[in-house]
């Protein structure tokens, strides 16, 4: 068999077993906030900027609105957010966190440092592996772009 294809060269197998360890970390600490992954990074960029569009909101997290808009009804109906027309533009629905998503970011701040303690890294170690993945993540979209 060649080198090529033997498992633990892919690079993307690497990437996609470290994302089911992230999850495995993650659920637990999720589950005491009532939220799923998808959910929680919703928040998270709800946290940092409240008002945003869906459309903007999908474009953060890298997800369809066909993916979206049943977990943001979910979250609004847990009644962390809202969902408003634009006065502006009809088309265009806002979220706005509630005053119950406001508070549940309280509940959330524990969880980075969870993440960063199960990882066993500096956060300086990590901040280097993030841009890593992210390049290597800007360098797949511009191939496929290019197409």
């Amino acid at each position: 068999m060649s080198d090529q294809l033997k498992l633990n060269t892919f690079i993307c197998f690497a990437v996609y077993t470290a994302s089911h360890a992230f999850n495995r970390v993650y659920k637990p600490l999720l589950d005491e906030l009532s939220l799923t992954y998808p959910q929680y990074l919703a928040m998270v960029s709800l946290w940092e900027e409240d008002g945003q569009t869906v459309g903007g909101l999908g474009e953060k997290l890298f997800l369809e609105s066909s993916t979206l808009t049943p977990l943001l009804k979910r979250l609004e109906a847990a009644a962390y957010i809202r969902r408003e027309r634009s006065r502006q533009d009809e088309r265009v629905v806002v979220l706005r966190l509630t005053e119950e998503g406001k508070q549940l970011k309280e509940k959330a701040e524990a969880v980075p440092g969870c993440i960063i303690d199960a990882s066993g890294r500096s956060r300086d170690e990590l901040a280097r592996l993030q841009a890593e993945i992210i390049a290597l993540r800007e360098a797949l979209n511009k191939s496929m772009a290019a197409d």
